[in-house]
């Protein structure tokens, strides 16, 4: 990698540190959340960010942080075919990228049969199909090049479950399952792949990012309602902190072999354990049934 420097602010040309492991990084949605917590993190770092955003306002407001190596770029990821023209205006007027994060998304809460067809089509929109389109425009240039780390914030949710965020979880459950796929692909070329999978966080995930499906159907109150609160309630005062999850992803991507997937925060490790034990005792319960459709 070509030798870089951070400079001092309003700047004289003085050089004040050098950066040998300095890395540039394209992350979605750093307008709030884990974008903005990791993009602050990198930059504060002395790492290049190159950070979507939907309007010019907040694409002022995130270059003004960065000391010349915060880059703006407006683009919804839903806009597919805008999404590899952009890679390749990135990598050829700031240089090629080390990191992608696919950050971009949100969740939806509701119950199935009350959430219609169109709002699972836009959570999947958003965060499988932007974030598969975001990968598809930076892997043939990471694979030319033998190295780079893709990086996908999936969810505890992507692998358990609970009433209500049934489209959430499917589109979770998707993007856990490409990465999977895409990091057994790309391992031959040294190229990384991980899935981060981050349990409650004091993020605007619960808040106001969160569509919300009207309620319509009693039959579901005793069950959903307090899970609805609940979650009304929490939101600003979840266990995970944002910011120390931007040093995870950061210490992520010095790994010398980084995981295929990664849990951040206590609440995602203790649940998907549950998750997975209770599930091979599933498999042993029924091991007979299952083996029962062999062939002689």
């Amino acid at each position: 990698m070509a030798e870089q420097w951070e400079w001092a602010a309003g700047a004289s040309p003085a050089k004040i540190r050098r950066m040998d492991n300095a890395k540039t990084f394209f992350i979605t949605g750093v307008s709030s959340g884990f974008g903005r917590a990791i993009a602050e993190a990198a930059l504060a770092a002395g790492h290049t960010v190159i950070g979507t955003v939907r309007d010019a306002r907040a694409a002022d407001d995130f270059e003004r942080r960065g000391l010349g190596r915060a880059h703006a770029r407006q683009l919804d990821v839903t806009a597919l075919d805008q999404v590899a023209p952009l890679a390749a205006e990135v990598e050829a007027q700031i240089g090629p990228v080390d990191v992608v994060i696919n950050n971009a998304g949100y969740g939806h809460e509701g119950i199935l049969e009350e959430s219609p067809l169109d709002a699972m089509r836009r959570q999947f929109e958003v965060n499988v199909f932007g974030a598969v389109a975001v990968m598809k425009a930076f892997v043939p240039v990471m694979r030319q090049r033998r190295r780079g780390h893709l990086i996908n914030i999936t969810s505890m949710g992507g692998t358990i479950t609970m009433p209500g965020i049934a489209y959430y979880c499917g589109s979770k459950f998707a993007l856990e399952g490409i990465s999977e796929t895409l990091a057994q692909e790309m391992k031959p070329f040294g190229v990384w792949v991980t899935a981060v999978a981050p349990g409650s966080f004091r993020t605007d995930w619960a808040g106001r990012s969160m569509v919300r499906s009207e309620r319509a159907i009693a039959d579901y109150d005793a069950l959903f309602d307090p899970i609805r609160q609940a979650r009304i309630d929490k939101s600003g005062r979840q266990l995970g902190d944002p910011a120390k999850a931007a040093q995870a992803i950061l210490t992520l991507v010095e790994l010398a072999e980084p995981p295929e997937q990664l849990l951040l925060g206590s609440d995602a490790l203790t649940l998907v354990r549950a998750k997975l034990e209770a599930r091979l005792a599933g498999m042993a319960r029924w091991e007979g049934l299952t083996r029962s459709t062999d062939g002689d």
